[in-house]
């Protein structure tokens, strides 16, 4: 019996050590998604697959990490953020203004980046694989 159980609390101690963790606050993604507006937020790690942030205030803001496949950043201000290792395979960049913001690791792989300012910006190993750029100083010649 004591063998059964002691086998149980390992199996469970193992499942929960693989389990899925989230950085991010919940309360900062539902003040994102909500209100538009979360400059400074803890989004680190945040899962926004296709998320429309079209406008949205992400100055400052922690997004190490962040899942934007196939997101819409139209016109969204991101300004100082931190983006290091964030994946925007597939993302619409349009507009947004990248300025001063760590874009250190981000995959842009088969992103749209249109029109994006970028002065200030970190670029270091960045993926630009199939990525449209047009008229944005960032360029497959910077990474």
């Amino acid at each position: 019996m004591k063998l059964k159980i002691l086998a149980t609390l390992a199996v469970l101690t193992t499942i929960s050590l693989v389990a899925p963790v989230k950085a991010e606050k919940p309360s900062d993604v539902q003040r994102l998604l909500t209100t538009g507006e979360c400059g400074g937020c803890d989004l680190a790690g945040a899962q926004l697959t296709g998320a429309h942030l079209v406008g949205v205030d992400l100055r400052e803001a922690n997004l190490q990490g962040a899942i934007l496949v196939n997101a819409n950043l139209e016109g969204a201000d991101l300004a100082g953020a931190n983006l290091k290792g964030a994946n925007l395979t597939g993302a619409f960049v349009s507009e947004t203004n990248l300025s001063n913001a760590n874009l250190t690791q981000v995959n842009f792989t088969r992103a749209r980046l249109y029109n994006s300012e970028v002065a200030g910006a970190v670029l270091k190993d960045i993926n630009l694989s199939e990525a449209q750029v047009f008229n944005s100083s960032i360029s497959h010649s910077q990474i």
